[in-house]
């Protein structure tokens, strides 16, 4: 039987009696934003902007975490290595352009100041800025030669994308003594190149990680900063993997909280929580639908300014996390262009399709089909919607890569570019009002979305998607000659939908 609400909560009490900090049992999105995995939506260096990212360990016990950052159209791997947390430590880096920092080269790169200890070290890093700090660029491999998707193959792909950190393990004795500082630096970053994956030091991991980004452009004066998805109760099991091997894993397709099955937490807009548990024995493993499952909405809430009289505009960043685990045909196993999608997608990577002779899909897209309805202030929406609310939205088909920015703008044209963030994965959505709100339903009834269903029938409607509002204000009156920003970032608000074939509703 699953648990409701209130044995939810009596568990979590008893597990943080225990000493475990939280749900030890189940995937959650975690509401306290400490966990085992962090999810930043977006990082881009596009016009002249660099993206920030920390994490922070916010225990006494030393970590072992994968470091991956993805590019946003098909979330294929453009770098990763392995970082060493010791207690209480926090590791900063900077995603910055090769041209920006006078270096050759159209992609992005990463760099850091930071005394943390990484495998490969950061002595190997491909090159150096002028005030010696080392930098790594990001790569192509993922997606050229025998790894092509059908999306772009040039270098400028990495140059927006998301990432991922998911902890592997904790660490004790000697591993625990190396990595920690003295003095402000690691006592031996030699010890931890190369880990035996079986060595007893290699502890499960027990979360306790926090996060943020902040995509700055200091020319401009604008930030946008946003917290990073946690996604606790990931892994009972530890999941080190030695840098040097040649592997996609860890991955979020290797969540598990019990012998075979990952349990997904999951709470809806009135607080009751749902519990679904998926298999994770067999080929290929269910178990990144326990992960799907916690970023399941069927509808994404927020706002939007694009008023000319204080010179504002606005992007949506819409990122599916999850997405590339049913799309990807490397993943799937399927011939490059072939049916083979999963659900919640409808999709492979580049699989040709048409409807009436119009293209839906095709090289370098995986389409979902969305639909949106606008607001102004005031209750008011676009005319042709029938009395009540929430009205009959309009279907678009725009959501087409992992990452994805919606750009509210008046122009007629379509821009080359979304109006705030600079992205090239984007598409441009005409605004119903100077400011407002939107509702963008992420199933529709010509394309309805649902995840896989659990082992007892739950059914969670629409896509994994997180991200977040983008809005800037250019005040060119404050005085003259002097140009002002002023920007911010507000984290989507998710409606969730889950329906179970039995009782009617997940329990």
């Amino acid at each position: 039987m699953k648990r409701n609400v209130l044995n939810a909560a009596i568990a979590a009490g008893l597990f943080a009696v225990a000493g475990t900090g939280g749900s030890a049992k189940a995937v959650e999105l975690s509401p306290d934003g400490t966990g085992q995995v962090l999810i930043y939506p977006y990082y881009t260096v596009n016009r002249q902007q660099t993206t920030l990212i920390t994490v922070v360990n916010g225990t006494n016990v030393a970590k072992a975490v994968r470091v991956r950052f993805l590019e946003g159209y098909n979330a294929r791997e453009v770098l990763d290595f392995n970082l060493f947390l010791s207690e209480y430590d926090v590791w900063t880096a900077t995603v910055f352009a090769l041209t920006d920092a006078g270096q050759a080269g159209d992609g992005a790169a990463v760099t850091t100041t930071d005394r943390s200890c990484t495998a490969p070290h950061k002595d190997v890093w491909s090159g150096a800025l002028g005030t010696g700090r080392p930098y790594q660029e990001f790569l192509s491999f993922g997606y050229i030669g025998p790894h092509q998707d059908t999306g772009p193959t040039g270098i400028a792909r990495t140059r927006e994308g998301y990432v991922e950190i998911v902890q592997m393990a904790d660490l004790s004795g000697a591993l625990s003594t190396a990595v920690t500082h003295a003095s402000g630096t690691p006592r031996n970053c030699g010890a931890v190149q190369t880990i035996d994956p079986a060595n007893p030091q290699l502890l499960p991991p027990t979360g306790g990680l926090f996060g943020a980004g902040g995509i700055v452009n200091v020319a401009q004066g604008t930030f946008y900063t946003y917290n990073a998805d946690a996604i606790g109760g990931f892994s009972k099991a530890v999941l080190y993997e030695d840098p040097a091997a040649p592997t996609s894993t860890p991955s979020l397709a290797q969540a598990n909280t019990a012998p075979g099955v990952a349990t997904a937490y999951v709470f809806d807009a009135a607080g009751e929580q749902f519990r679904s548990d998926y298999p994770v024995s067999g080929q290929p493993s269910r178990a990144i639908d326990a992960v799907s499952a916690v970023f399941m909405a069927s509808t994404l809430l927020n706002e939007y300014n694009v008023d000319s009289a204080v010179g504002s505009n606005t992007d949506w960043v819409v990122t599916f996390p999850t997405k590339r685990f049913y799309v990807d045909p490397e993943i799937l196993g399927v011939a490059l262009g072939s049916a083979g999608a999963l659900p919640p997608f409808t999709f492979t990577f580049g699989q040709p399709s048409t409807v009436n002779g119009f293209s839906v899909n095709g090289d370098g897209r995986s389409c979902s089909q969305v639909a949106f309805l606008p607001f102004d202030r005031e209750s008011g929406r676009p005319t042709g919607n029938p009395p009540g609310f929430p009205g009959t939205p309009t279907p678009i088909p725009v959501l087409c890569t992992s990452v994805n920015v919606i750009s509210m703008g008046n122009s007629s044209t379509p821009p080359v570019e979304s109006a705030v963030l600079g992205s090239r994965l984007h598409t441009n959505l005409r605004p119903f009002s100077s400011s407002g709100w939107l509702r963008l339903t992420l199933e529709t009834t010509a394309q309805p979305h649902a995840l896989r269903a659990s082992s007892d029938g739950d059914v969670y409607s629409g896509l994994p998607a997180t991200g977040f509002q983008a809005v800037n204000y250019v005040n060119a009156n404050l005085t003259p000659g002097v140009l002002s920003n002023y920007s911010g970032a507000f984290r989507h608000r998710a409606v969730r939908a889950c329906a179970n074939a039995v009782s009617g509703s997940c329990p």
